[in-house]
């Protein structure tokens, strides 16, 4: 029998056990049946591969029988789930790479946030009245509570649970605008992050005007290090696409935006996690009076070491 003869006669196994192969690294999962005819082909494919290196050993055959062997070793005796494996090299590999890559975007989207922040930390602690023309309406509301040193941090504890799911929601959406602000050339997301500085800031100043920002910030330090960390990451995808956009480079802009869009996209998928723990620590640790200041700043102080 020739090559061709054998490979002939066994293809039909070849291609069962590679279409197996294909599925287990897919999202669904293979049968136990499945599993079973895998380790069936796998074994039977192991003898192909003995039987073609001592009668076809410079053939094809040979060759393509080794990589699937190769391939199919891998599979069954992985050490864990092919998906656990993916997330734990995005998480441990991929991100902090793209993060790096990215870095200049991300400390442009800080420097977008703070320094407004201590701008209007500054006017509206010199001058509580700036805050008439420096933040929105809603916050206004706020004013007469911190004039009275009251502050809106205290939240009942039978809310906690749908306050810390609002958080998560409302941060996971900042978030996504200044991300997808930067399909904008950047201007949208130009404009969260300043806003939210201004924000930040301006309600900094003004706590801290009647003597209740140390309160303020800490009810804030607890979740606000990785909360204010995705937002920064988040802007810096939004900068990155308005970049790629403006500036392409020698590439062309789409295919300069669709580079960026992969790594912006790796980003942002980073920074839902970091907000869900943010928004669970802020729903139930930063509101809790029985948790002395110095626990809560700690928290910070950890979750920050943590994330960088």
């Amino acid at each position: 029998m020739n090559a061709e003869q054998f490979y002939r006669s066994r293809q039909a196994d070849w291609q069962k056990l590679t279409a197996l192969l294909d599925k287990s690294q897919q999202m669904s999962r293979l049968s136990p049946q499945e599993v079973a005819q895998m380790g069936q082909l796998y074994r039977s494919v192991t003898a192909d591969l003995a039987l073609a290196q001592r009668e076809y050993p410079r053939h094809q055959v040979t060759t393509f029988l080794n990589q699937l062997v190769a391939r199919g070793h891998a599979t069954i005796y992985q050490g864990e789930p092919l998906a656990l494996r993916r997330l734990k090299q995005y998480f441990l590999v991929g991100l902090p790479s793209t993060f790096r890559e990215a870095l200049p975007f991300i400390a442009t989207a800080a420097l977008l946030v703070i320094l407004p922040a201590i701008l209007a930390g500054f006017l509206t602690n010199w001058q509580p009245d700036a805050s008439m023309w420096l933040l929105p309406a809603s916050v206004q509301e706020l004013r007469s509570g911190i004039e009275n040193q009251e502050l809106w941090t205290n939240i009942p504890v039978e809310e906690r649970p749908y306050t810390s799911a609002f958080i998560m929601s409302n941060n996971i959406q900042v978030s996504f605008m200044a991300f997808g602000g930067g399909i904008t050339a950047g201007l949208f997301s130009l404009y969260i992050l300043i806003f939210n500085g201004l924000l930040l800031g301006g309600i900094t100043g003004l706590t801290a005007h009647y003597d209740v920002g140390f309160e303020l910030w800490t009810f804030v330090i607890g979740h606000g290090v990785i909360e204010l960390s995705a937002i920064f990451i988040a802007g810096g995808s939004g900068l990155m696409l308005g970049w790629a956009i403006v500036q392409p480079g020698l590439l062309k802009r789409g295919d300069a935006l669709m580079l960026a869009a992969r790594k912006a996209v790796r980003l942002i998928m980073g920074c839902v996690p970091i907000l869900i723990i943010a928004g669970l620590i802020e729903g139930f640790i930063s509101p809790n009076e029985n948790i002395p200041w110095p626990v809560k700043w700690s928290v910070g102080l950890l979750t920050g070491t943590l994330l960088y």
